[in-house]
């Protein structure tokens, strides 16, 4: 798959995509897989072109809390670009796909050339930290039966498909609320006629009337999301095996990695 079904890369003018294409490695991210836990230092960033990846909060007492989704709009490890380095959360696969890696040095040797990377990436942080608000708001003040609708609406955004591979259970444990809840909510969907749930599978069937149901975080957090990011990618000119290795030789040795060899 081409890497550029990840919003941020395909976002990168020609110039900056073409530094940036032979450093990428394609990896199959399997669903439950941890990309890294709570205090380690990201050794890389990840880009989800199909895989979608749920950020969370653990307790001591084995507890958890979602608090941010990443798809194919963004990228896991954004502690390396902020140079804080270890992160306080814990990257899961929530749904099993795609992705391209980017090793930590490469990446900031990247991002260190500035251009139109660094403003993408910031504004990418301000979503993020818009939908962690929103998420927190949200817990506080919204009912089960809307953060259920919600987070299936941010699920979809981000799927292939309009059927999402998730249990009662996982939800329970993304929501940080009872499992009894988040099964009465889906009973009360499924009864509406908005979405059918079939072992572990939630298909939906009425996206609609679903967003009716959840609260205007959603919303929010798409609007701001669309405000800060183009949501169509750029058009990108061919870029040569050949120009990609040359622009991208300076980077490589700026990040102590081997240089690659044209075939």
């Amino acid at each position: 798959m081409d890497p550029r079904h990840n919003q941020l890369l395909a976002a990168l003018p020609d110039d900056e995509w073409a530094r940036w294409l032979p450093l990428l490695e394609p990896v199959t991210l399997r669903y439950g897989q941890v990309l890294f836990e709570s205090g380690d230092t990201p050794s890389s960033v990840m880009f989800p072109t199909t895989a979608v990846v749920s950020l969370s909060y653990m307790t001591r007492d084995g507890g958890s809390a979602e608090f941010a989704v990443v798809g194919n709009e963004g990228l896991v490890g954004i502690s390396l670009f902020l140079g804080g380095n270890a992160t306080p959360s814990r990257a899961l696969v929530q749904s099993a796909g795609l992705g391209y890696r980017l090793v930590a040095s490469g990446f900031k040797a990247l991002v260190e050339h500035g251009g139109t990377a660094l403003q993408l990436l910031l504004r990418y942080t301000q979503s993020l930290i818009v939908q962690t608000a929103q998420t927190a708001a949200c817990n506080r003040h919204h009912s089960i039966d809307q953060q259920f609708c919600r987070r299936l609406l941010m699920g979809l955004d981000r799927a292939q498909s309009d059927e999402l591979a998730m249990t009662h259970e996982a939800i329970a444990n993304l929501l940080g609320v009872r499992r009894e809840g988040v099964t009465a909510a889906a009973k009360k969907l499924q009864l509406a006629g908005v979405i059918r749930y079939h072992r572990g599978h939630i298909e939906v069937l009425d996206r609609p009337r679903l967003e009716l149901q959840a609260c205007e975080c959603y919303a929010v957090g798409k609007r701001e999301h669309q405000r800060l990011l183009p949501t169509q990618p750029r058009a990108q000119g061919p870029v040569s095996l050949q120009q990609a290795l040359r622009l991208a030789v300076p980077v490589r040795a700026a990040a102590g990695l081997p240089m690659a060899m044209a075939a």
